[in-house]
C-alpha cells in the first residue's frame, strides 16, 4: 500500500511509495509550489517596501549583529579588547584549568592602549614592548601581533601630537626594525606567524614612522610668561637632580647656556652612577682625567654598555601572589586574600616577560 513520505535526498517535496518505485505527490508539490510563490511575494514586499517596521525585531537585532561583526572581522585597525584587565597566569594544567597562559594571551587581555595615555605608565608599556621586540616577536599569536602594532601605531602618533618622549619611542623602532630584518632574512629558518607579505609591510610602515619621527620639528612656544630660564639657578639645579636618565640631562643641557653649565656638574653625574650602579662596578670600568679626577660623566655612558640601568616607572603592572593574577593596580581584581596589599608585588617589563618563559 503506498504511503505518503519525504525523501531526504529531494527535501522540500513529498513522496509516495509505489510497486513502480517513489513518485513525487502532485496534490502536495502544488501546495508546496503555492506556499513557495506566497513566500517569494513576501519576500518581494519585504525587499521592496521603504516600511523599516516590515522587519520584526529579532531580525533587525541579527541584522545589525551580523554587520557589526563583519565590520569587526574587515576592520585590521580594530584591536580585541576584554572587559576583565587582568589575567590569570597559569604554567600548566589544573583540574580547574586546563592548557596554560602566553605572552599573547596577556597581551591581549591587559589595557595597554588605555595605559599609554597615561603619563604615569607611558615609559613602562614602551620598555615592554621594546623588549618583546627583541626577543618575543616570534611567540605572539596573530591577534597579539595586531594588538602590538596597533598600539605601537597610537604610541608613534601621540608622539608625532605632543612631542613627547620622542627618543624612546625611536630606540624602540630601531630594534624593532633590526629584528623584523634579521626575522624576513631567515625566512625558512625563523618561526614568525603569519604571512612574509605582511611583515614586510609591517616592515616598511616602521621604517615611514622612522622617517617620521627623524623629520619632527620641535615648535617654539610663544609665551610671554615665566619661562624655564626666568628660574633661580638653585631650583634649575634641583629639576637637573630628579632625572634618572642621562640623556634627559645631556637634552635639557642644549637649552640653555645655563642649562649646560648645571648639567656638566661632575657631583651631578656622581649621583646618578651611584643610583644605578654598584661600587664594585666603578672600580672594573674607571676613567679618569688628566688630572686624576673621576670622569663620572664618561663613567656612567660606559656602565650603561655593560649594566643594564635601574629601572623608575611611575606606575607598573602588579601580580598578585595569592591569586597568581597579573593586573594594573587601578583596575584591581577578584582578589581571595583577607589582606591583598600584602601580597601585590610590582611587575617590572623584563619580569612581564618571564613570567611567560617556560
Amino acid at each position: 500500500m503506498p504511503f505518503l513520505g519525504q525523501d531526504w535526498r529531494s527535501p522540500g517535496w513529498s513522496w509516495i511509495k509505489t510497486e513502480d518505485g517513489w513518485k513525487r505527490c502532485e496534490s502536495c508539490s502544488q501546495k508546496l509550489e503555492r506556499e513557495n510563490n506566497h513566500c517569494n511575494i513576501n519576500h518581494s514586499i519585504i525587499l521592496n517596501s521603504e516600511d523599516g517596521e516590515i522587519f520584526n525585531n529579532e531580525e533587525r537585532e541579527y541584522a545589525s549583529k551580523k554587520r557589526k561583526k563583519d565590520h569587526f572581522r574587515n576592520d585590521t585597525n580594530t584591536q580585541s579588547f576584554y572587559r576583565e584587565k587582568w589575567i590569570y597566569v597559569h604554567k600548566e594544567s589544573t583540574k580547574e584549568r586546563h592548557g596554560y597562559c602566553t605572552l599573547g594571551e596577556a597581551f591581549n587581555r591587559l589595557d595597554f592602549s588605555s595605559a599609554i595615555q597615561d603619563i604615569r605608565r607611558f615609559n613602562y608599556v614602551v620598555k615592554l614592548l621594546q623588549l618583546i621586540a627583541k626577543s618575543q616577536l616570534t611567540s605572539l599569536s596573530g591577534v597579539a601581533q595586531k594588538n602590538y602594532f596597533n598600539i605601537l601605531d597610537k604610541i608613534v602618533q601621540k608622539v608625532l601630537d605632543d612631542h613627547h618622549n620622542p627618543r624612546l619611542i625611536k630606540d624602540l623602532l630601531q630594534d624593532l626594525s633590526s629584528t623584523l630584518c634579521i626575522l624576513i632574512r631567515g625566512v625558512g629558518k625563523s618561526v614568525l606567524v603569519g604571512n612574509i607579505n605582511i611583515w614586510i609591510c609591517r616592515l616598511e610602515t616602521i621604517l615611514a614612522w622612522q622617517q617620521q619621527l627623524q623629520d619632527l620639528q620641535m615648535t617654539k612656544q610663544v609665551n610671554n610668561g615665566l619661562t624655564l630660564s626666568d628660574l633661580p639657578l638653585h631650583m634649575l639645579n634641583n629639576i637637573l637632580y630628579r632625572f634618572s636618565d642621562g640623556w634627559d640631562i645631556i637634552t635639557l643641557g642644549q637649552v640653555t647656556p645655563t642649562l649646560y653649565m648645571l648639567s656638566e656638574d661632575r657631583q651631578l653625574w656622581k649621583k646618578l652612577c651611584q643610583y644605578h650602579f654598584a661600587e664594585k662596578q666603578f672600580c672594573r670600568h674607571l676613567i679618569l682625567s688628566e688630572k686624576g679626577h673621576i670622569e663620572w660623566k664618561l663613567m656612567y655612558f660606559a656602565l650603561r654598555k655593560h649594566y643594564p640601568a635601574k629601572e623608575q616607572y611611575g606606575d607598573t603592572l602588579h601580580f598578585c601572589r595569592h591569586c597568581s593574577i597579573l593586573f594594573w593596580k587601578d583596575s584591581g581584581h577578584p582578589c581571595t586574600a583577607a589582606d591583598p596589599d600584602s601580597c601585590f608585588t610590582p611587575v617590572s617589563p623584563q619580569h612581564f616577560i618571564d613570567l611567560f618563559k617556560f
